[in-house]
This record gives C-alpha cells, sequence and structure tokens, in this order.
C-alpha cells in the first residue's frame, strides 16, 4: 500500500532533475502521474520509467505558462484517468545575471515560466475541484533564492518569492473547497542550478560518503507526502527540503519596532533611531547573502 494509492497527479517540468524524481516518486507511491514536459523525449522517457516499474503515467507535452497546455493537462487527467488529486508544480528555468546586466527578455521569460507556469495549471485544477467538491492537494516550488535572495538571481528570486506567496494565498482562497496546498524551497544538483550553485557538490556535509546530499531525488519524498491525505491538515506553508534536512519556513514577521509617540515621524528622527531596529533584533543593516549562511548551516554536522 502506497501513500498515494488511487490518486491522479500531474507534475509539470517532469522530464529531468526535481520533477522527474517527483513523478517517479508518486508513481511508486501508487498515482497514477502525468507527466507534462516541454521536451517530449525527456518526458516520454520518465513514462517509460514508470510504466516499467509497474506504474500508470501518460505524457503530456507543453508550455504550462501557456494556457491551451495548462487546460489540457487537467483535462488529460480527467479524461485518461477519470479525476485529478494533487497538482506539482515544478516547470522552471533560470536566466541568472545581475540587475544591471539582466535584459528585459531575461526578465520576462523567468517571470512568465514560473509565476504564470504555477497560476495557469493551479487556476484550472482549482476551477475543477470547486466545481466538483472533490478537494485536492498542491504543491508549488517556492525556493530559498525568494525567500532569503541570491547574487544574480533577481529575476528568480522575485518569481520564487512570488510563488510563495501565491500559494499562501491559494491556501486561503481554496481551503472552502478541500484544497490544501503548500510550497516547498528545494536545493538540489540538478543541470538547470549545477551553474547556478557552482561547487554545490562540493558542499556535501560530513558523514556517510554513500548518501548523495544533493541528489534531486532527495525532494520527492516531501512532494509525494504533501500531495497525500497524510498532510490532509496542513496548508499554507512553506518547507525547505536538501538532502536529509527538511525545514519549516516562518513567513515574514516583525523582529523590532519603533514609534514616536502618536506623533507623525520626520526623516530625522528616524535618521536618529534606525539603529535601535537593528540593535534590538541582532540583524546587520547591511546586505547579506542569507542564502549562502542557510547552506552552511544545514552542511554543518557539527551541532547536530
Amino acid at each position: 500500500m502506497g501513500l498515494l494509492d488511487g490518486k491522479v497527479a500531474i507534475v509539470t517540468g517532469a522530464g529531468r532533475g526535481i520533477g522527474r524524481g517527483e513523478a517517479l516518486e508518486l508513481a511508486r507511491e501508487g498515482a497514477r502521474v502525468v507527466v507534462n514536459e516541454l521536451d517530449p523525449e525527456a518526458g516520454e522517457t520518465v513514462v517509460r520509467e514508470i510504466v516499467a516499474a509497474g506504474g500508470e503515467a501518460t505524457l503530456d507535452t507543453g508550455d504550462c505558462s501557456e494556457e491551451d497546455t495548462a487546460r489540457h493537462l487537467v483535462e488529460t487527467a480527467l479524461s485518461t484517468y477519470g479525476g485529478l488529486d494533487a497538482l506539482v508544480n515544478n516547470a522552471g528555468i533560470l536566466r541568472d545575471r545581475t540587475v544591471a546586466k539582466m535584459t528585459p527578455q531575461e526578465w520576462d521569460a523567468v517571470i512568465k515560466v514560473h509565476l504564470r507556469g504555477h497560476f495557469l495549471p493551479t487556476h484550472f485544477a482549482c476551477a475543477h475541484w470547486k466545481e466538483s467538491g472533490t478537494g485536492g492537494r498542491i504543491v508549488c516550488t517556492a525556493s530559498s533564492s525568494g525567500l532569503l535572495g541570491n547574487f544574480g538571481q533577481a529575476n528568480y528570486g522575485a518569481a520564487k518569492a512570488g510563488i510563495a506567496a501565491f500559494s499562501t494565498i491559494v491556501a486561503m482562497e481554496m481551503a472552502r473547497y478541500g484544497v490544501r496546498c503548500n510550497a516547498i524551497a528545494p536545493a538540489a544538483r540538478t543541470r538547470m542550478t549545477e551553474g547556478a550553485y557552482g561547487s554545490i557538490s562540493d558542499m556535501s556535509p560530513d558523514g556517510d560518503e554513500s548518501f548523495d546530499f544533493w541528489h534531486p531525488d532527495n525532494v520527492a519524498p516531501l512532494v509525494a507526502y504533501l500531495c497525500s491525505d497524510a498532510a490532509g491538515s496542513i496548508s499554507g506553508k512553506v518547507f525547505g527540503i536538501q538532502g536529509d534536512a527538511v525545514e519549516l519556513y516562518q513567513p515574514y514577521t516583525s523582529v523590532a519596532v519603533i514609534q514616536n509617540h502618536d506623533t507623525r515621524w520626520t526623516p530625522a528622527g528616524i535618521a536618529a533611531r534606525a539603529h535601535e531596529l537593528f540593535d534590538a533584533s541582532g540583524i546587520d543593516p547591511e546586505a547579506e547573502n542569507m542564502m549562502a549562511k542557510l547552506r552552511f548551516s544545514i552542511t554543518d554536522r557539527s551541532a547536530v
């Protein structure tokens, strides 16, 4: 018995990397999977892998950030398998460049694939669940680049931060229809991220050398869990996943405050007291690479 026996799931961008691992894991847990992939050959390879392992899968090619493709994904799940229980929004691209060098085309391409590529499949899936009353699960793919920031990824980070907010709002709006929506912020070694993360493979923690900490398949078990009834009480949350570490992110919260005794602030007044915010919170007022700090804390096993 798998966690997803009898379920039907869509995975976008499932031909390689994290998406491939997610599609295979969902199938291993009993789900019938609609594999969405822009590259037909890569997508068909994943379908064959699932079928060879005794599972069920069908390929639906196309760009999920296009309306017709997104609509067809949901229609394929319904016509082929008679229902839809889970949507995993995974498809994404990188066009890394510092903001002064980034072209409008590089900005637009990343925003389109990530944000529109999340919105459209979610829109059509939610429309179905609202009408059918069957409920469902959505897993969106954010990133620590969006939650914490990362050098050279203004477009990607902005898109991923938007996805985290999008996921939280979808969870609120669709709760009455039995839909649960969560986001993951994975870190893994894939064809897409190898250049962005640089020497990510060299940051593996001390420990069992047989465990590939940055393998993309490490992400998939969390996604399968979030797609299952076992996670039915969880919604609107963002989880980090890298290696053997599963994290729960806390949304933006106020960590310090200064007040002006029922009087409107002046710029000079704020200038005189702004240091109190940083003194009270311990936050560095300079720009920080929080993503690099996060990776160090996860791979440093001395405190575990």
